[in-house]
């Protein structure tokens, strides 16, 4: 699964807030909500992301390993 916690770290680290996004790079609220729930995404806006904190595509997600669940068999 992706997940997006590196995110977060990378715009404090930078001073961008969700704020900011959404005033100064018109992004949408529901592609937030997206974010903050490790929802799909489109490799559009991961390329926005990474232009608009001067970041690495590494520095907003990675990827984590799903567990799988146990048969109770």
């Amino acid at each position: 699964m992706i997940v997006y916690d590196k995110l977060w770290a990378t715009m404090k680290e930078r001073g961008v807030s969700q704020y900011r996004l959404i005033r100064e790079y018109q992004f949408s609220n529901g592609q937030l909500d997206r974010l903050r729930k490790n929802q799909n995404i489109s490799t559009y806006t991961i390329n926005l992301l990474c232009k608009i904190l001067h970041c690495r595509v590494e520095d907003i997600l990675e990827y984590v390993e799903e567990e799988e669940p146990e048969d109770d068999a």
